[in-house]
């Protein structure tokens, strides 16, 4: 129904930018580059959260403390080692339906960071997880690499994605509206 006054236009509804977002994926990401997407962030975020817990841990202010299981200490790359390990009995399992799957690129990139997350103790063979040399740049680099990795699996896919993003935030500016994902 439309207003007293005013014709009725027929007006284009335009897609909100998560569509937009995804019609950009269509376009630019092969399902082998939808898997490292996944398995990158999958890292980032995995071995950004169990350094967030680590910290905690040692820090005092997480209510947890480490696992344990006999009295023996259990780090985090024997869980990483368990899921590669799973991860690797889909592989030879062959399954097509699990080929590419998000939840397998996810669980490789998790398994992966927790691994990667303990490298020190497992090339030296002793706990200098804590160790202040050294940490810091690897911290860096490790977060670094997660990013870049992420970015350079689809580097035409997030170009689109930020110019997709400008314009809606610029289109809705203009319009005087939130520019609300």
């Amino acid at each position: 129904m439309s207003r007293p006054g005013t014709s009725r236009q027929h007006t284009r509804v335009r897609p909100r930018i998560v569509e937009r977002w995804r019609e950009s994926a269509d376009r630019n990401l092969t399902p082998t580059k939808r898997s490292l997407i996944v398995t990158w962030i999958s890292f980032g975020t995995t071995w950004g959260v169990v350094r967030l817990i680590t910290h905690g841990i040692r820090g005092g202010w997480l209510p947890w403390g480490n696992i344990s299981a006999g009295g023996q200490h259990l780090h985090h790359y024997n869980l990483g080692i368990a899921t590669l390990a799973g991860i690797g009995l889909v592989a030879v399992r062959g399954d097509e339906r699990a080929i590419g799957h998000p939840a397998v690129a996810a669980a490789y990139g998790a398994g992966t960071a927790l691994i990667t997350d303990e490298f020190a103790l497992l090339l030296d063979l002793s706990d200098v997880y804590w160790d202040k040399q050294g940490r810091l740049s690897v911290d860096v680099s490790l977060g670094f690499l997660s990013v870049l990795g992420a970015y350079l699996t689809a580097k035409p896919f997030w170009d689109e994605v930020a110019r997709v993003t400008r314009h809606h935030v610029a289109s809705a500016a203009r319009r005087g509206v939130s520019a609300a994902v």
